[in-house]
């Protein structure tokens, strides 16, 4: 059993049912997938770009990304429906698990500046989306061997109901949001 799993059993489900009254502990909001997206803009350019960026994020989650493809042609960006734009990859279960363990507990530390991460990215339903701006962060990259910094975003799917269950959620799984 995950380190997380394990926290989410014994801490996170008391606290939240006697914080939020719930009789059940099947009604304690879960993490149900996270979902890890990249925009490749310069994909339509340089297609080395799709596999340098495939590999690093495939090394990061341990699942091999599914490429996003364009929706509408865009003159202006020389883009045509159907031509390669992004890649995403979902996890769920022990995968998802450990990923969050990792992003938690090393990658965000290990960002320049860190004070902790936005209090405003959920959705309203209670999922939060962040930002990394560099993928170096996570320790399966290495340095010398990438060809660009790329950002990456993180959406972490809940079933919590609200914002407010939502970040319960995810602050007493350790997520270090920031102080305002």
């Amino acid at each position: 059993m995950s380190r997380l799993k394990q926290k989410y059993q014994e801490e996170v489900v008391p606290s939240l049912m006697a914080e939020y009254d719930y009789t059940n502990p099947m009604q304690v909001p879960r993490l149900e997938k996270v979902v890890i997206n990249i925009g490749l803009g310069e994909a339509i350019r340089d297609s080395r770009a799709l596999e340098a960026a495939s590999q690093q994020v495939a090394a990061i989650s341990g699942q091999r990304p599914v490429i996003t493809r364009a929706k509408k042609s865009i003159a202006g960006f020389r883009l045509r429906t159907g031509m390669p734009i992004g890649m995403k990859v979902t996890l769920r279960g022990k995968r998802m698990l450990d990923f969050l363990d990792k992003l938690i507990n090393v990658a965000l530390p290990r960002i320049r500046d860190f004070r902790g991460v936005p209090n405003e990215a959920f959705d309203g339903r209670g999922n939060y989306t962040v930002g990394i701006k560099e993928q170096i962060v996570f320790p399966e990259i290495e340095y010398d061997k990438i060809d660009k910094i790329r950002g990456l975003e993180v959406s972490i799917i809940t079933t919590a109901r609200s914002d407010e269950e939502g970040k319960r959620l995810l602050q007493l799984l350790g997520m270090p949001f920031s102080r305002q």
